[in-house]
């Protein structure tokens, strides 16, 4: 009984992938669908698994595979928004299903960084990739751009 219901589980979450990446703007318009499935759905379409998700955000893969349960454990506020940041999908479509599930950076979304507009698109490239970084890989790459500036600039102004 419980691999039966595993197996259509699973055909019926690949069905939801499927038709989310064939068409996002029907998935995004449906307020009906659980938090559950539109956090799944935000994870698969950022092609991560449940435990790269979790390292992410600072929490078990357990508690993601809760999330995303058929009981649908609801995360605290502050998790989905990281969630809604790190799979680039809109905070209002994953926190309600209304809106638009892609994240539509305009303007008024541009990031910055200790009250500095961040304009570069290769600085906001990079911004992004590290806020997906796990927090040992964060550090590594701090530790790393410091000596590369050290060596690049040997007068002691690396940034501390």
């Amino acid at each position: 009984m419980t691999s039966i219901w595993l197996t259509q589980q699973c055909e019926l979450h690949r069905d939801i992938h499927a038709f989310s990446l064939s068409h996002p703007h029907s998935v995004a318009e449906s307020t009906h669908m659980k938090l559950s499935m539109r956090i799944r759905i935000a994870r698969q379409r950022a092609r991560m698994s449940q435990e790269a998700l979790a390292l992410n955000v600072g929490v078990t893969r357990s508690a993601v595979a809760n999330w995303e349960g058929v009981e649908g454990v609801l995360p605290a506020s502050t998790r989905l928004a990281r969630v809604a940041e790190i799979t680039n999908v809109n905070f209002e479509w994953l926190a309600t299903g209304r809106g638009p599930i892609n994240h539509a950076g305009g303007t008024d979304d541009t990031p910055a960084v200790e009250s500095e507009i961040v304009y570069d698109e290769l600085e906001r490239r990079l911004l992004q990739a590290f806020r997906r970084m796990t927090p040992d890989a964060r550090i590594q790459t701090i530790l790393n751009s410091e000596a590369f500036t050290e060596r690049a600039h040997p007068t002691g102004n690396a940034l501390r």
